[in-house]
């Protein structure tokens, strides 16, 4: 009937065509932070603030077989790992640096207050 002999030869052979084109597209990335500043209008100060940033670290060239899934598994690991990493040190920088904003926060000068509304009179005045 079915030559499973054959067709594993061929699976294989279509897996070790692709395994490899993949490798190539393939780049390792990771996640870094970094700080900006910006200026906040309201409070008229300059205050940094921090985000994520992706960067390419680069690329297989040349894997074959396991050892290319296994370059793709490990690209896959530190880019995840590199996320949660930078990721919690940009959530804690950013709220350092609220903290030093609102310091420094140069409030605009409040508005006098309005004058209290005059009471009503219930009756007409007879001179």
């Amino acid at each position: 009937m079915w030559d499973t002999v054959a067709m594993q030869t061929r699976c294989f052979a279509a897996v070790q065509a692709a395994v490899p084109l993949a490798g190539l597209l393939a780049a390792a990335c990771i996640y870094l932070p970094q700080t900006t500043t910006v200026y906040d209008q309201d409070c008229r100060v300059y205050a940094r603030q921090m985000q994520l940033q992706m960067a390419q670290v680069g690329g297989f060239a040349r894997c074959v077989n396991e050892g290319c899934i296994a370059l793709l598994a490990a690209a896959g690991a530190v880019t995840a790992a590199s996320a949660v990493v930078s990721g919690s040190i940009v959530v804690a920088g950013n709220v350092v640096y609220w903290f030093e904003k609102q310091g420094r926060c140069e409030a605009p000068p409040a508005a006098p207050p309005a004058a209290p509304p005059v009471p009503a009179q219930s009756g007409a005045v007879r001179p």
